[in-house]
């Protein structure tokens, strides 16, 4: 089964230094976060990836080469112009004949791959989208009201929890039906797409360490988590 790494952004919310290095090469400890990320594909028996690249492609390919010495084999798909977040997949539609693995490559987790598969595989969908928790607290006091704008309830800084996407996703070839070639597309679009259609799409709630590290605070979370957990 192939697994493609999503690795063409330009990483505008981590400039300046994104500017003139790819995000998927930021380092995390030791490592860049795409060197980590090849090495649990392939402990996890993932070794055919293709690398969708785009931005600052050359140093990407150049540090990475053909995969062999993180335990992979690495075949490259380059993007002239952005496709959005899952469009760059049209341009390798004759490569994903089978069920396959999707991941952003600036993500870092401890999510194990095996039973995401296992998961999709028993839910007969034609997508599973890895999600985690999150909560936000609200600032402020937040009352509940009546129709008649009585208030029922009234709660001080409360927190929310609610399910985001991890960037992972587990497709099926029938995908391909609602996407253009070469067009740029976000996941949500094509999500919407197969909902409306009336296509089951599954959700697997992972419940362990994820790090979107394009987010600045989030890449500074990650590199204090990576120097506690020194196995990454």
């Amino acid at each position: 089964m192939k697994a493609v790494i999503l690795a063409g952004g330009k990483g505008r919310r981590l400039q300046p230094y994104t500017t003139s290095f790819p995000k998927p090469l930021m380092p995390i400890g030791d490592k860049p976060i795409l060197e980590i990320l090849l090495r649990q594909l392939s402990a996890s028996g993932q070794k055919d990836i293709i690398l969708a690249v785009g931005h600052l492609a050359e140093l990407i390919i150049s540090f990475l080469g053909d995969g062999k010495q993180f335990g992979v084999n690495i075949t490259y798909s380059r993007e002239d112009s952005p496709l959005g977040t899952i469009g760059p997949l049209s341009l390798i539609r004759d490569k994903l004949k089978e069920t396959f693995l999707v991941i952003n490559g600036d993500t870092l987790t401890d999510l194990n791959y095996s039973k995401l598969l296992l998961n999709h595989k028993n839910s007969k969908c034609i997508a599973t989208i890895a999600l985690t928790r999150r909560e936000l607290e609200i600032d402020f006091g937040v009352p509940t009201l009546t129709k008649e704008s009585l208030i029922q309830k009234y709660e001080e800084k409360p927190k929310i929890t609610y399910q985001v996407g991890t960037g992972i996703c587990v497709f099926e070839p029938e995908i391909f039906q609602y996407i253009k070639t070469g067009e740029r597309i976000d996941l949500p679009d094509l999500l919407n797409r197969i909902l409306t259609v009336g296509k089951r799409v599954n959700g697997y709630v992972h419940e362990g360490y994820w790090f979107d590290i394009g987010r600045p605070t989030d890449y500074e979370a990650a590199c204090k988590f990576v120097e506690t957990h020194k196995d990454w």
